[in-house]
């Protein structure tokens, strides 16, 4: 029986370690619904490429232009609409 391919997880402590926060911003982040890490079997949060994709955004948000939690996420909203109508968009120029 062939096996799932997996994607890469990190564990919150070598995201923390990583990006040079505290695992409690990350745990903030989660509760604010700036990112949704998926959970193991033991309910560790495991973060994905995509997760740290995302983190990336939040923190040049908020460490070099200021901007506070809120904003992050009205502008992280509106980037994820863009998307999907700059997707639609394609997807009709196609036909």
């Amino acid at each position: 029986m062939p096996r799932k391919k997996q994607k890469a997880a990190y564990m919150i402590s070598a995201v923390a370690e990583q990006y040079e926060i505290h695992p409690q911003t990350l745990r903030l982040y989660e509760r604010e619904g700036l990112l949704a890490p998926s959970r193991s079997d033991g309910n560790t949060r495991l973060y994905t490429d995509e997760d740290l994709e995302r983190l990336e955004v939040i923190l040049k948000l908020t460490r070099d232009l200021g901007v506070n939690l809120a904003g992050v996420e009205i502008i992280l909203n509106m980037r994820e609409k863009w998307t999907r109508c700059s997707a639609r968009s394609a997807l009709s120029s196609t036909r």
